[in-house]
């Protein structure tokens, strides 16, 4: 008679072996995960820790910080330039985003339904990926107001309008930017759009041809809800650039002579490292972060009920 004998090692054993692979498997995971979050520690959350502390202090860099408590948010929401450049930041989003999101909607719209479609893709998305400078320089001269300025030449040459100053006049700078700000932020909403329109089910576009809709009734009945999340998607990201913007802005105009090109980070800007008040500097940095949280939420509570999600 046969005797049949366990050879699995003791349970003890398999346990210990068991608890040092994932030691092992710990180890490297903390070896590969520390840069990122070392990276995270020291470039985002101390930085907004001491911005929130330093809020509520009086500091130019060089004496010793007081505290003032709320007095810097006072004096900001007091304070005619800043309440202007709150103003300048809502008019340019109001500008950008829903005429940006159109005209990016209706390009990809157009791209997905023809031929030889990745190279006008290409094409549209080359402003996302050039330098935001070298773009705001060339823009300068496209926007001068002199012989050199290609657009107001052009309207003088071909239709005889004298086009207004576009960079200094106070009126018409934020319209300046916000056409910049279209034209390179374009691509990458067309990219985007493109993607969202390759996951609506091509049996939707069927059915409503067969019921008798036209292509406008399609787009509306059929598109635009399908395309509801990545547009919801587009607009959040669009309204938080659009209150960020600022790179573009300070090489396109000089926003210290220029007040109607001042938007809220050129004011972080200016009272930072120009007046070097950085209490109020970090203030203002902070009453821009609660308008872009209120907007947020806004916009996720109103995504339920203009919002459509494939099931």
């Amino acid at each position: 008679m046969s005797v049949l004998t366990d050879t699995r090692p003791p349970r003890s054993a398999a346990h210990a072996k068991s608890r040092r692979v994932r030691t092992r498997d710990g180890w490297w995971a903390t070896f590969f995960l520390a840069p990122q979050v070392i990276g995270l520690l020291v470039f985002l959350v101390f930085p907004l820790g001491y911005a929130v502390v330093l809020a509520f202090m009086s500091w130019d860099g060089l004496n010793p910080a007081t505290w003032v408590g709320f007095d810097n948010f006072a004096t900001q929401l007091t304070d005619p330039d800043f309440l202007r450049s709150i103003w300048n930041t809502v008019k340019l989003a109001v500008l950008t985003v829903p005429i940006g999101l159109a005209l990016a909607i209706a390009i990809a719209v157009g791209l997905n339904n023809i031929k030889g479609g990745n190279v006008y893709r290409v094409l549209y998305f080359l402003p996302v990926v050039t330098s935001s400078v070298a773009a705001a320089l060339m823009w300068q001269v496209i926007l001068a107001n002199d012989e050199n300025g290609v657009l107001n030449t052009s309207l003088q040459k071909w239709f005889g309008i004298t086009g207004p100053d576009w960079l200094g006049d106070t009126n018409w700078v934020i319209v300046a930017i916000a056409v910049v700000t279209i034209w390179s932020s374009l691509g990458l909403n067309v990219v985007i759009f493109l993607a969202g329109l390759q996951t609506i089910p091509p049996q939707l576009m069927e059915a409503a041809k067969i019921d008798g809709a036209g292509p406008w009734r399609a787009f509306r009945s059929v598109t635009l809800p399908m395309l509801s999340p990545t547009i919801f998607f587009s607009t959040v990201v669009a309204v938080i650039s659009s209150f960020q913007a600022f790179d573009q802005i300070f090489v396109l105009v000089n926003p210290k002579n220029n007040e109607g090109a001042r938007t809220i980070v050129y004011q972080v800007y200016k009272l930072g490292f120009q007046d070097f008040k950085l209490g109020m500097s970090s203030a203002a940095a902070l009453i821009l972060l609660v308008l872009t949280l209120i907007v947020t939420v806004v916009q996720f509570g109103l995504q339920k009920r203009l919002v459509h999600y494939d099931a």
